[in-house]
């Protein structure tokens, strides 16, 4: 699994691990169904403890995205599609806020903000 965990980063490695996995979930590089690595091989991979991939699978079983059954492993999550959404507007809000934080720095118009935004949605 390519995930790459970032010690400069101001998020806790768990989180990095999640989101990372999140993102494959969502993308479709991980499939309804596919295996995920064992917390063990996992951590063995990354070098770090069994305890943050403990954390980020207990994390994403929490959200939904992972179902984990006693004796076989964890396995992606079927697909709920209104929950797919709901994390797709969630992740879209995240970055407008940023864009308007940005632009508020740079004096940046709302009415220039909509225009830049409705050009890149329409290509």
């Amino acid at each position: 699994m390519d995930i790459i965990i970032s010690n400069a980063s101001g998020k806790p490695i768990y989180e990095q691990i999640t989101s990372q996995i999140k993102a494959m979930i969502l993308n479709g590089t991980l499939a309804e169904g596919e295996a995920l690595p064992s917390m063990r091989i996992l951590a063995k991979e990354l070098r770090i403890s069994v305890i943050t991939t403990k954390r980020a699978y207990e994390e994403l079983e929490r959200d939904g995205f992972i179902e984990t059954v006693t004796g076989k492993g964890s396995f992606v999550a079927g697909k709920n599609l209104e929950f797919i959404r709901e994390e797709h507007l969630r992740m879209t809000e995240d970055l407008l806020a940023k864009a308007v934080e940005t632009a508020k720095a740079g004096d940046i118009s709302l009415d220039e903000m909509t225009e830049m935004l409705n050009t890149l949605y329409e290509d």
